[in-house]
């Protein structure tokens, strides 16, 4: 239970406004990217891809998942660096001695990551939008967003804790999340995939996050969308609590 709010608000304030404050290096290139990803799969390759689901074009079956990858991608990085600068700046102590709770201390970090991840995940809907992607529930769009932004903030506070330099914290980027969201099925169904293709991704978490929000705009997905939603939101309570007891240990960050 959070007890100090004036402290927790105002680190919750610190880690939000130090994204917003960089906004060209922590908005900008996602939405770039993304751009980028439309031009090449959804314009000038499109007429060589035969369409993945009917009725609905390879572009705009894409489109979800290149939304999805931004926002894990964006909720990941700004709690990891964030702990691991306060950490190599040696900042990190004096915030420990403050009266605030591993939990009030953990929410407010994963906030921040949070706020980020939703911020550049609604920029991307818009842009998708602007695509001709449709929107069938507007509601578990955005809920759906916001659910996986927290997972992985929660995620990237844990991983951030752990790491030792920027090395290893790009080590876990570049060769664990990135081929987790390739191989989540952005680019292509997995039902298209062998046996042992559909096992595996069926384990992979962005599997799940990538197809209830193709159901939720595009009205198709891979899973049943009631499974994909019950296993995020399991996911995300399991990554929150993760984070506060990785916290609560002190591990790595109380000498």
């Amino acid at each position: 239970m959070i007890k100090n709010w004036v402290g927790f608000y105002t680190l919750s304030s610190r880690e939000v406004l130090r994204f917003f404050s960089v906004w060209k290096q922590t908005i900008i290139p996602g939405i770039i990217t993304t751009l980028l990803y439309i031009f090449v799969f959804g314009v000038a390759l499109e007429s060589r891809i035969d369409p993945i689901a009917p009725g609905v074009s390879y572009k705009m079956y894409i489109l979800p998942g290149l939304l999805m990858m931004n926002v894990i991608t964006n909720s990941v990085a700004n709690t990891a660096s964030s702990m691991l600068q306060m950490k190599l700046l040696q900042t990190l102590p004096e915030l420990l001695i403050t009266p605030l709770s591993s939990l009030e201390l953990s929410i407010s970090f994963i906030i921040g990551g949070a706020v980020r991840g939703f911020v550049n995940g609604f920029l991307i809907l818009l842009i998708c939008l602007m695509a001709g992607m449709s929107v069938q529930d507007p509601v578990s769009t955005l809920l759906i967003i916001f659910i996986v932004s927290w997972s992985f903030s929660s995620l990237g506070l844990f991983i951030g804790q752990m790491s030792d330099s920027w090395d290893q914290l790009s080590l876990i980027q570049n060769f664990v999340l990135t081929p987790l969201s390739f191989l989540g099925g952005i680019f292509y169904s997995v039902n298209d995939l062998p046996a042992w293709g559909m096992a595996i991704s069926k384990i992979n978490p962005v599997f799940y996050t990538i197809n209830a929000l193709r159901y939720s705009t595009l009205g198709i997905s891979d899973a049943p969308f009631f499974d994909s939603m019950a296993f995020i939101i399991v996911f995300c309570i399991l990554l929150t609590i993760l984070a506060v007891k990785t916290m609560e240990s002190g591990k790595k960050i109380r000498f």
